[in-house]
């Protein structure tokens, strides 16, 4: 005669080794939607300041005139002034983001070149504003700066005929043990920046 010998417990073990497979599983997955989300944010970052880049230089070009110094074009020199653009000279008592604080309506103190004729340095001031508020439109910390590599000092414009014009759009990044940038020199000047950026250079 044969006696069977009960076990008790199994169903449990089973149980909880299946949730410990399970939490795990998930763990991995939420860890992929977290370095997803960051990863989605600066494509889209990195999309609108392409598109802004390019925004900028047909607005320069736009705004060219002939240089009275030399052969070729030249804009008005608040284009090259960081005052012009990332809302410098405005202010915003609510803090909120700043596309909702000065981009959805006109500012007073900016121009209306829409409706009314400007002189340069007014529509620098408009191409500015209206430029800095396409930056921020999807990441608030996008800074857009227009610089120029003078190829001749001494005359009154600060980016001369035939120089180049450096585009820049840069919003901060930051390492994880998931996802490292690799950062480029241009973007981070300074040792410690931590930049992703868009650049463009032109030529009037």
């Amino acid at each position: 005669m044969t006696h069977s010998v009960r076990q008790s417990g199994v169903g449990l073990i089973e149980i909880l080794i299946t949730l410990v497979i399970l939490a795990i599983g998930l763990l991995g997955v939420a860890s992929l939607q977290f370095v997803g989300s960051f990863a989605n944010k600066d494509a889209i970052s990195r999309t609108q300041s392409e598109l802004v880049a390019q925004q900028v230089a047909e607005r320069l070009r736009a705004a060219a005139r002939a240089a009275t110094v030399g052969d070729g074009l030249v804009v008005h020199n608040d284009y090259f002034s960081a005052d012009t653009y990332n809302f410098a000279k405005l202010s915003c008592s609510g803090g909120s983001h700043p596309y909702k604080c000065f981009c959805l309506s006109r500012p007073a103190d900016v121009p209306n070149c829409e409706d009314g004729e400007c002189n340069e340095a007014e529509m620098a001031e408009y191409d500015g504003w209206s430029l800095s508020c396409s930056a921020v439109q999807t990441n608030p910390l996008t800074v857009l700066s227009v610089s120029c590599n003078d190829n001749k000092a001494g005359d009154p414009d600060v980016c001369s005929a035939g120089s180049r014009v450096e585009i820049m759009l840069q919003w901060p990044v930051s390492s994880s043990a998931n996802r490292q940038y690799t950062l480029n020199n241009r973007c981070n000047p300074a040792e410690g920046d931590s930049f992703a950026c868009v650049f463009k250079d032109i030529t009037l």
